[in-house]
């Protein structure tokens, strides 16, 4: 096989439909569109969500709650993931990522009182639970709010 003889596989290389291009074409004079109405015009057609003026869907729908858009969200970790790290490491967020504990650190990260902890390590992250506290220095380790 040579370069030259390279070629797409048959039926994946499908020609772009040209429309408004003559009568023979199949899509020529509207185009596809129609004779007339809001649709058939340049910049024609509704917003998204728009009824016909009936009232929308998402104003017939009651709201209840509130969303805070400035809340912070934490990745949150367990004790016990923390014993695949050595005795006496410093655990922190790019160690965790490096790790695979974690795929995003978000906006920071909260250590978790899950399971147990066998290793001493200085954890370093945003948050700590006081069960998390707890067992981390009852196992000889030291926690360090970033």
């Amino acid at each position: 096989m040579n370069l030259q003889e390279l070629s797409p596989a048959p039926g994946s290389k499908k020609v772009r439909t040209r429309r408004g291009r003559g009568l023979g074409s199949g899509l020529g004079k509207t185009a596809g569109r129609g004779m007339k109405g809001q649709n058939s015009r340049t910049g024609g057609g509704v917003r998204t969500g728009f009824e016909g003026g009936q009232m929308p869907l998402y104003r017939r729908l009651p709201k209840r709650g509130f969303k805070n858009i400035f809340a912070k969200e934490f990745a949150e970790v367990n004790v016990a993931s923390l014993n695949r790290f050595d005795d006496g490491a410093t655990v922190d967020p790019v160690a965790l990522v490096e790790a695979g504990i974690l795929k995003n650190v978000l906006d920071g990260i909260r250590i978790l009182g899950n399971g147990e902890l066998t290793k001493k390590l200085t954890v370093r992250a945003n948050g700590f639970t006081k069960t998390a506290e707890s067992k981390i220095t009852a196992a000889g380790g030291k926690v360090e709010v970033i």
